[in-house]
């Protein structure tokens, strides 16, 4: 490590960030405590994690991956999609996850973006790939199934799960890896254009992890029910790792069985986050509701219904702002009684509340929220291959996250709408841009715009407006039946409105907010109504 960082308090070790560092010293210190369970899968104490990570790592390093390599892994909860993560990140390697639910444009962008020669591919995803330019992609890992067709892989080298598996391991990381080095890559919402990748740091994992959330702590077992294809999911694993303590990994959260997973694994934190919530609500209510072994949980966003669930349930909850890019700036105290709190701005951040030029506007007034921190690398550092969109984020020496904010004279923080263009459906921000560029494929659409409405279940449902080439007929059914193998299943629209033109302002730029503003009109189809029912893909 550089000299400096003996002299900056701010740079952590490398054994309290860095995830190879943290899995050596916990299979030192406690070598026979739980580490990781698998919801109908394995347990593993610290000394097995880390004899699997290095198993892991040397299979990678076999197949000629080498420290700052990106490597895509495609695949659901569980012990394969973490020893990927970790395997890769013990060689000083880069864990770049992709949404399990993407296929065609969309899975095609950020395979292309990645630069990986190398993707670790459940087998029931693995024929998307002939739908798409591989890009640089050469060899396939297939885990989950034996069986796999090697031909249904893109004309990749398709090597089987048992590659991972290797006899023995690594004895010690080979390359240094810093606080700094790039520790992952996750795709977020492109809003206005494309996906775009963001570079996150080991120290960025650490500050939105347990820098931000001091309330865990060594002795708690928390429940990551969130795909680790999102910051959603990485950051408890990455508290889990920070503290020492243990985690319970589902595949996904499930309504009838979240309160029987919580108590049988005596699980202590967790994160409710968006439909969650009313899920929980709409439970009958039984017997034991609020005896359960919780002590922390997050509920985001905060809401009237969170302040319900809260309730019902006696959790001690609190509420959070958080981003792919940036480390979790904003934390409320338990028991917050205001629906839109973010919270106020935790130690070694600073926060501003802007208008267009970045001149901070007064208490009560809206603007936008931008960041910045006192720790070098504790938010993101850049987009991979976007150097404008980073320079625009990053402009004035502040991140703009492109949401409205206002602040109170005590200091906190609300949540008001998003400036971005972007929709939230059921914990997944959606670019408009690229639900846009699916519905105008096809071939009698002149124009379209997606533009978010209000959920019963809270956040967004999709709504399209579409206007027909000169000449052509929509028919809303026919259109969704169009979209519908193209799209993943959280972007595909409820709603379908066809227009004979998208209103637009002098300078031709379509005119959102009036379509926002009319929302579900007498003449929109709604595919419930229809009878069409959207279900997430179950993989494995």
């Amino acid at each position: 490590m550089a000299d400096s960082a003996v002299f900056d308090h701010r740079i952590l070790s490398r054994e309290e960030c860095v995830l190879g560092h943290l899995l050596e010293r916990w299979a030192k210190v406690k070598p026979d405590d739980v580490a990781l369970i698998f919801e109908n899968g394995p347990t593993w104490t610290w000394h097995e994690a880390l004899e699997h990570t290095r198993r892991t790592a040397k299979a990678f390093a076999d197949l000629g991956v080498l420290k700052g390599d990106h490597v895509l892994s495609w695949q659901p909860n569980g012990p394969d999609a973490v020893l990927t993560w970790f395997g890769l990140n013990y060689l000083g390697a880069v864990y770049v996850p992709l949404n399990t639910a993407y296929k065609g444009g969309i899975l095609e962008h950020q395979v292309r973006l990645s630069d990986a020669r190398l993707i670790v591919c459940h087998a029931d995803l693995g024929s998307r790939l002939n739908d798409i330019d591989t890009a640089s992609l050469t060899d396939v890992v297939i885990v989950g199934k034996e069986d796999f067709n090697a031909s249904s892989a893109a004309g990749l080298n398709v090597h089987p799960a048992s590659t991972l598996t290797p006899t023995t391991g690594l004895t010690e990381m080979p390359e240094a890896v810093d606080p700094w080095d790039t520790q992952y890559i996750i795709f977020t919402s492109g809003t206005t254009g494309p996906s775009k990748a963001v570079l996150s740091s080991y120290l960025q994992g650490y500050s939105m992890g347990t820098e931000a959330h001091p309330h865990f702590d060594g002795d708690d077992r928390i429940l990551v029910n969130l795909p680790l294809f999102h910051v959603g999911g990485t950051v408890f694993l990455n508290i889990t790792l920070a503290t020492g303590g243990s985690c319970v990994v589902d595949s996904h959260f499930r309504t009838d069985e979240f309160w029987s997973t919580v108590n049988d694994h005596s699980i202590t934190a967790v994160c409710l986050l968006a439909a969650m919530v009313p899920f929980l609500l709409n439970l009958p209510e039984f017997e034991g509701e609020q005896d359960h072994s919780l002590r922390t949980t997050v509920i985001v966003p905060w809401t009237e219904e969170a302040m319900r669930v809260a309730e019902r349930y006696n959790l001690d909850a609190l509420t959070t702002f958080n981003m792919t890019e940036v480390s979790s700036p904003l934390m409320s105290d338990l028991h917050p009684n205001t629906p839109g709190l973010c919270g106020k701005v935790r130690p070694g951040i600073e926060a501003r509340v802007v208008d267009e030029n970045d001149c901070e506007v007064a208490p009560g007034q809206i603007g936008e929220l931008i960041l910045r921190s006192d720790r070098p690398w504790a938010m993101n550092h850049g987009y991979y291959k976007n150097p404008e969109a980073t320079a625009d984020a990053w402009r004035n020496g502040w991140f703009h996250t492109g949401d409205g904010f206002r602040y109170d004279e005590d200091g906190n923080f609300f949540f008001v709408d998003r400036i971005k263009d972007a929709i939230r459906r059921r914990g997944e921000n959606i670019s408009s841009f690229e639900v846009e560029n699916e519905v105008v494929a096809h071939p009698d659409i002149a124009e379209a715009a997606a533009v978010p409405v209000p959920s019963q279940l809270g956040e967004d449902e999709v709504l399209i407006v579409v206007a027909p080439v000169a000449g052509c007929q929509i028919d809303s059914k026919e259109l969704f039946d169009f979209l519908e193998p193209r799209m993943a299943h959280f972007m595909l629209p409820r709603y379908i409105r066809i227009v004979e033109e998208l209103p637009k302002t002098p300078t031709q730029k379509v005119q959102k907010h009036l379509l926002k503003s009319d929302g579900v009109t007498a003449d929109t189809w709604d595919r419930e109504d229809a009878g069409i029912k959207v279900k997430r893909n179950r993989i494995g």
